[in-house]
Order: structure tokens, then C-alpha cells, then sequence
């Protein structure tokens, strides 16, 4: 029995991209140890994952820090992995590889570049078409990689919503990381305002902020999910989502789980990157996309709500 590597730090919307390549990945190798190398974040939620059969932790330390990477390095060694899939692709993982993983077999997307392709090049394709050709050069079959199945991530959350609110809802997910500011659409405020007049009796309007926006959450007047006063862990936001009626997120996690949920929704995006780069507007989940977010009016997004609802 062996032991093989993924490494994928995150964000959230990456990890949960990537959950189609772990189960193939697990597939081509159902008798040896699948491990997950992530940030602290995502262990928990990860750890539930069938697909792999163990999580380490990477901490992110800045690589000035000798004494952590001799650590890591440690670490990871005593694990003598045969193959490392990086599905991460980032500065980052390629310095591990050289610094970390010298002479094991290594698959990312460097390795699945054709001759004479650039990667920058490469990296323009979307995720999940990046992610196929990269399994594919390793000999991986990729049956899930563009066909994840996120049924693993289930839980029974009604009893919890009904604490909230009694009937169906449109979940709202107004913020995004403070490292990108850029993706966030500054008129949901207002968009709320709208809806809750609009769909008054019809949808309750609802938001499920992680543990740093709950604050920020409460200003917006909408109904705040929490459990126990607590942010829902990404279980019970994975089912959150699943049990919607409609979403409208800005380009974060929750749009990607609800894109591979195939929920109806609505995405908003500006420049920072397309929604065919990251594989969402493909099904129910649908993408408006605008040069600057600030230009983006709340009457084109409640006429898009309106008609995916059929409330035209």
C-alpha cells in the first residue's frame, strides 16, 4: 500500500472545484492512502470527504520560516509518498516541489503543459477543463473531475432553518474574503430592500455569514441563520445552499457550491475574472457580468430574479 499527496489549500470555492478530481484520483488508486494536504480552515469539513483517506495541515508559514518548513518537511516524510497531484498550481506548491518533494513523482500543471505551451496560457482555460487535462496526463480517468458530487456534504438542516424562518427562502451571500474586496457588489442593501418587498409572504430573504461577517450581516436587514450564535460550519452550509430556493452571491464559495448543486441562482461578477474561468453560468447557477461591480444596477438584478423565478 502506498500513499498519495493532493495538495489543495483552499479558498473555498477551489476546494470544492476540486472534489471531482480527489474521487477520481481515489478511483485509480482505491487501495492506497489518499491524503489531503489543506489549511486549517477546510480540515474539519474535508476530513468528512470519501474521497481521501486522511487530511494534513500546511499552515501557510512565510518560506522565510526555515524552522516551519523543516518542520512541514519532517512531516511529510514520514509518509514516503509515491505520487503528488497539486491541484493548487500555485508559486507556492512549485517551490514544495522542489524544496519539499525533490525526486517524487509529481503531477501539476507545469507537467501537463504541451511542448512549447506556456503556462499563463494554460492557466486562461477553466478550472475544471485545467484539472481534467492535468489527470489526464498522469493516466488519471476523469469521470467526476467536471462532475463532482457533493452529496457526501448532506445533513439534515431544516430543523435548524425552521428555528429561523417558517417557509421558502432566496439565500444571500453578500460578502467575500478581505483579500478580495474587488468581487464585492456594494448594493446588496438596497437589493434586499427590494426583494423583501417583492417577495413579501412568497420567500423569506436570508443570509448565512461566516463567522467575521455576522455583524456586517445583522445591517442588511435579512434574516441571519446561525447555530447557536455561531456561523453554520461548511457542512451545514453546503446544505444551507442545497435547500434554497434561489441564491444570489457575489463570486465566493457559496456561488461555486451552488453552481455544482446545479441550484438556481445568479452570480455577480466584475473584471477580476470570468465566469467561464471558473466554470460557473454553465447550468441553474447563472452569471451576470459587468466591467466594474459599482455599475451594475439593482433593477438588472431583480428583473434577472424575477424572471428565473417566473415573477415577471
Amino acid at each position: 500500500m502506498s500513499n498519495i499527496l493532493i495538495i489543495k489549500h483552499g479558498s473555498l470555492g477551489d476546494l470544492i472545484q476540486a472534489n471531482g478530481a480527489m474521487k477520481d484520483i481515489k478511483e485509480s488508486f482505491p487501495s492506497d492512502n489518499v491524503l489531503l494536504m489543506t489549511t486549517p480552515p477546510y480540515v474539519n469539513f474535508m476530513s468528512n470527504c470519501p474521497y481521501i483517506n486522511g487530511v494534513l495541515i500546511d499552515r501557510r508559514l512565510p518560506r522565510w520560516n526555515l524552522f516551519y518548513l523543516f518542520k512541514l518537511k519532517k512531516m511529510l516524510n514520514r509518509f514516503s509518498f509515491e505520487k503528488v497531484f497539486d491541484l493548487q498550481n500555485s508559486s507556492r506548491t512549485n517551490f514544495y516541489r522542489n524544496f519539499l518533494f525533490r525526486g517524487i513523482d509529481w503531477s501539476s500543471s507545469d507537467t501537463s503543459l504541451e511542448k512549447d505551451q506556456k503556462k499563463s496560457d494554460f492557466d486562461k482555460e477553466p478550472v475544471l477543463k485545467r484539472m481534467k487535462v492535468q489527470l489526464q496526463k498522469s493516466l488519471i480517468k476523469t469521470k467526476y473531475t467536471e462532475n463532482l458530487d457533493l452529496t457526501w456534504a448532506f445533513k439534515n438542516i431544516k430543523p435548524l432553518i425552521n428555528q429561523h424562518i417558517d417557509g421558502k427562502y432566496i439565500a444571500i451571500f453578500p460578502f467575500s474574503s478581505g483579500k478580495h474586496k474587488n468581487k464585492i457588489w456594494p448594493y446588496y442593501y438596497e437589493l434586499i430592500k427590494e426583494m423583501k418587498s417583492l417577495f413579501a409572504g412568497k420567500y423569506n430573504i436570508v443570509i448565512a455569514p461566516a463567522s467575521n461577517e455576522i455583524e456586517k450581516a445583522k445591517n442588511l436587514n435579512a434574516n441571519v441563520i446561525l447555530n447557536n450564535g455561531n456561523a453554520l460550519d461548511l457542512i451545514e452550509l453546503v446544505s444551507f445552499i442545497k435547500e434554497a430556493s434561489y441564491i444570489v452571491s457575489n463570486d465566493t464559495g457559496p456561488a461555486h457550491i451552488s453552481s455544482h448543486l446545479n441550484k438556481k441562482g445568479l452570480a455577480l461578477f466584475g473584471s477580476h475574472t470570468s465566469p467561464q474561468k471558473v466554470s460557473i453560468g454553465e447550468n441553474n447557477m447563472k452569471a451576470l457580468e459587468v466591467k466594474n461591480l459599482k455599475d451594475l444596477k439593482v433593477d438588472t438584478v431583480i428583473s434577472k430574479i424575477k424572471t428565473d423565478l417566473n415573477e415577471i
